[in-house]
This record gives structure tokens, C-alpha cells and sequence, in this order.
């Protein structure tokens, strides 16, 4: 689905379909969402690379792939929807601004939840709130449709800003009832049990696949793993003795049942970032974000 936003901007209509197609990669599919012929979107095409002097688009063994100027051009155009965008809210004043931020999971289910509460209590403050995956969310960002995001996961720096909103312990997690609870373990001990993990694409379970490739490891070593995309279920299946995690601590908010362990010889921080497109409206907001965290 074509995004709103590249419905609502002023932008060149030929960098629309730049756009569109670099997020298809699809002449057929571009020409379709846009009402074009084919050879309309090859022609808006052909024109920006005239107009650049530069290829946007090569095939690559019958896969159509965005050149490194291709891309050049994408985060450009991008910040410039994001700016236009923040432009037309000022400009219509009639309507309350509203904040549209993102976060992961363990930052908006547990870290930023009380700030949030007390932020809404006043009337006249607006808020979107988005809780995904790290990469569904840069996704997002990338696109315009959030003003900022809180993420714990990784990211490309040459796409996007960042600022560092806090440092959070990643240890692992098991029940009250459980033999490691409090403990202090070796990887190898833990290799028993049977792990939760959340959904590729997530920034904690990135964190966990890296660390344990440091020291030529997998999920696979574990005597089961067990993906669950919600944290609540996760929490719940802890607590009743079926398995453990690895996550950041503010997960143990969620249940009185749960208990930290440590793996000896492992001692891992991990930043919480701001993330964000390069330009002053993004920073801006930002900074006042942060005030509200504080």
C-alpha cells in the first residue's frame, strides 16, 4: 500500500514514484498503486537519472536493486517529506500537533509507560504511540510516519540520527521458583533449558543471536527454543518454571514471578537510543521529548 503521506506531500510527482518503487522494487507493482502505465514510471525514472546524472536503479541477476547514488537520493527525499510534512501541521493551526513516536517493546511496555501516563494527563497534549519491532519501526520512521523512535535494537547510522536516551543491563530472566534465580551461571548451564525468544526483526533477540556468535554459539544450543512475539504471553510462561529468557531489565516489571540470573563472565549494556531522520523539525522534537522522559 502506497504511504498517505506520498499521497499528501507537494513533492516532484516524479520522486513519488521514485519512492514508490523503491519501496516495491517493481515497475509492474509501482505502476499499478500510482494508476500509471509501466512505461510512465520508467520514463519518471529515466528523467531523474537525466536530471542527476546517475543511475537510481541497476538489475542485478534479474533483480532490480537501488544504486548507492539511488540511495543517496531515497534518504534526501525522505527528509525532505518529513520536513514538508511538520510544515503543513504548523501552517494548519486549527489542529492540535500531535506526537507520533515508536518503540520497541521493552522500552514502551516497561521503561516509558509512567512518562507516557503523566504526558496525557494533560488535555491538550496528543500522542500516537506505535510498540513494534526495531525494524518494522525504522520502516516507519524512514517513511515519515513517526516523528521519532526508541529503539534498543541496531541500525543503520548512515540513514538515520541518533541520541542516547539511557543505558539498560541485558541479564536473563527465569522464574522466582527456578534454580538459576539470582545466580550466577555459565553459558554452557543455561545451554538446558528451554529459551524464549521474541520474532526475528526484533532488537532483543538481535542483541542475544550476537552475542552468543561471539563466542561461536546459537539459539540452536539451547535443549529447545520457543519464538513469542508478546511479551505478556513470554512473561506468563516464565513465571509458570517452562523456561527462561535473555532481555533487558526493565522486563522484570512485568511479573512479581520473575527473578534476574547472570552469566559468568558475561556483562552486557546496552544503549536505548533516540532515533531519528536528519533534520532540525526531527531534533527538535527530540529534545522536547526528552524533557518529558526526564
Amino acid at each position: 500500500m502506497i504511504s498517505k503521506i506520498y499521497e499528501a506531500i507537494m513533492i516532484d510527482y516524479r520522486i513519488k514514484t521514485f519512492l514508490v518503487l523503491c519501496d516495491t522494487m517493481n515497475y509492474r507493482k509501482t505502476a499499478e498503486l500510482l494508476n500509471m502505465t509501466q512505461p510512465a514510471v520508467t520514463q519518471h525514472i529515466h528523467f531523474l537519472e537525466n536530471e542527476y546524472k546517475c543511475k537510481l536503479f541497476i538489475y542485478d541477476r534479474h533483480t532490480l536493486k537501488v544504486t548507492g547514488d539511488g540511495e543517496l537520493l531515497k534518504n534526501y527525499a525522505e527528509n525532505v517529506i518529513f520536513q514538508e510534512q511538520k510544515l503543513l501541521e504548523k501552517m494548519q493551526t486549527e489542529r492540535k500537533p500531535v506526537l507520533r513516536i515508536g518503540a520497541t517493546k521493552t522500552i514502551g511496555e516497561f521503561v516509558i509507560d509512567e512518562k507516557l501516563a503523566d504526558y496525557l494527563k494533560n488535555p491538550n497534549n496528543n500522542l500516537l504511540i506505535d510498540i513494534d519491532n526495531t525494524v518494522r519501526l525504522l520502516q516507519r520512521l524512514k517513511k515519515g510516519e513517526l516523528d521519532l523512535a526508541l529503539i534498543e535494537g541496531f541500525f543503520d547510522s548512515k540513514e538515520f540520527a541518533s541520541k542516547i536516551y539511557k543505558e539498560e543491563d541485558f541479564i536473563g530472566v527465569c522464574s522466582k521458583n527456578h534454580p538459576f534465580a539470582n545466580q550466577t551461571i555459565s553459558l554452557e548451564k543455561a545451554f538446558s533449558q528451554t529459551l524464549f525468544i521474541r520474532e526475528k526483526g526484533s532488537g532483543t533477540r538481535t542483541i542475544l543471536e550476537q552475542l552468543l556468535s561471539e563466542h561461536n554459539y546459537t539459539v540452536e544450543n539451547f535443549r529447545r527454543n520457543v519464538c513469542v512475539s508478546n511479551f505478556g504471553l513470554m512473561s506468563k510462561l516464565i513465571a509458570k518454571n517452562i523456561g527462561i529468557t535473555f532481555a533487558y531489565k526493565a522486563f522484570l516489571k512485568s511479573s512479581d514471578a520473575l527473578a534476574p540470573f547472570y552469566i559468568d563472565g558475561y556483562k552486557t549494556v546496552r544503549n536505548f537510543r533516540f532515533v531519528y531522520l536528519d533534520t532540525p523539525d526531527s531534533l527538535k522534537i527530540v529534545e522536547n521529548f526528552e524533557k518529558i522522559l526526564a
